[in-house]
């Protein structure tokens, strides 16, 4: 897949149009997924991989995006390290075990990766037998998990999260050091069975003072950034706030950084290594407008980033349930006609 124009733009060489694919493109709006989800929980979905693979593969076939994102979710690690986990259809992940003190982070078992998350390897190997776009695999990063671990499940405020970091910063540190101690590992469990470009998701860690993400976020995303180096897959870093923290992201030489759409596009590329590729950043909302709007928003950023070698097309944030299959269709054609 040399010619990929996902890899090129990852690589900061695409003279191409830019590459287009969706965070959350096999999803709830697609009405291939609702009838496997039908018959499947979300979890058995991830779990299997002959169903997860089919999942991945839905949006290609509907609608020609330039990459496919890996069918799983960021917390089969907290899965993995024996929380408990479940999926409640009204208010969404449940970990069943929070965590409640440092002695809950000590009693964290140590598993093996390659064997807690095998059937993601599967997956991964089925899609590549006959998949003709490159493959992003992915995993929430450490302060995200540490704060799902916490507060027992999705948390507007992260409250509980926030006073456990603030009064007793060193245990935080020893969780979000064993979070990414089995993330790095599950990076390299993926990129052994075959994906192309990884992404890393941060994202909860705009509830954070630009201090708290110096300490809380940053040095684990460049131990897994670092870590996973050698294996010449290239990484993108997604987190909410990154129009704010795109300097600090860059800072930790991945390949690129997803930028949500809080910030203006060019103006952040202006301020970055041109060595970084960019991703991003139209509003999810912008998804519901009118198609001549949604067609006007979607040429309005291609004309931004025109001529630029690293950018790649994508929701500034994942894709909403609701939104019409018409409208996905109306954005990819419009970046393919350009």
């Amino acid at each position: 897949m040399k010619n990929s124009l996902l890899l090129k733009a990852l690589h900061c060489q695409n003279d191409s149009r830019p590459p287009v694919w969706l965070m959350r493109q096999a999803g709830r709006y697609m009405p291939q997924y609702r009838a496997i989800r039908a018959k499947h929980s979300f979890l058995e979905m991830c779990h299997t991989p002959e169903l997860a693979a089919a999942v991945t593969r839905l949006p290609i076939q509907v609608f020609g995006f330039d990459a496919a994102i890996l069918f799983s979710d960021i917390l089969v690690i907290p899965e993995a390290l024996g929380v408990g986990l479940h999926f409640d259809e009204g208010r969404g992940p449940i970990i069943e075990r929070p965590l409640q003190t440092a002695q809950d982070i000590d009693a964290l078992p140590e598993p093996c990766i390659e064997e807690a998350l095998g059937f993601v390897g599967e997956a991964i190997r089925l899609l590549r037998e006959d998949l003709t776009v490159p493959l992003i695999g992915f995993c929430g990063a450490p302060f995200t998990l540490a704060s799902y671990m916490i507060e027992g499940g999705s948390s507007r405020d992260l409250k509980k999260t926030k006073k456990w970091l603030l009064n007793d910063p060193e245990s935080f540190h020893r969780l979000l050091d064993k979070l990414a101690h089995c993330a790095l590992k599950y990076m390299h469990l993926q990129a052994k069975a075959g994906v192309q470009a990884f992404q890393i998701f941060d994202s909860w860690a705009h509830v954070l003072g630009h201090a708290q993400f110096r300490e809380f976020v940053q040095p684990y995303l460049k131990k897994m950034v670092d870590g996973f180096r050698s294996t010449g897959i290239p990484v993108i870093l997604f987190c909410r706030g990154s129009s704010v923290f795109a300097p600090d992201l860059a800072e930790l030489q991945s390949a690129a950084i997803s930028i949500d759409w809080n910030g203006d596009i060019r103006q952040i590329r202006a301020s970055l290594p041109a060595t970084v590729a960019l991703q991003g950043n139209l509003d999810p909302d912008i998804l519901y407008a009118p198609e001549k709007m949604l067609k006007s928003e979607v040429r309005r950023m291609l004309r931004a980033m025109k001529g630029e070698p690293g950018y790649i097309f994508n929701l500034g944030h994942g894709i909403f349930p609701d939104v019409s299959v018409d409208a996905v269709h109306n954005l990819v054609e419009t970046i393919k006609s350009a």
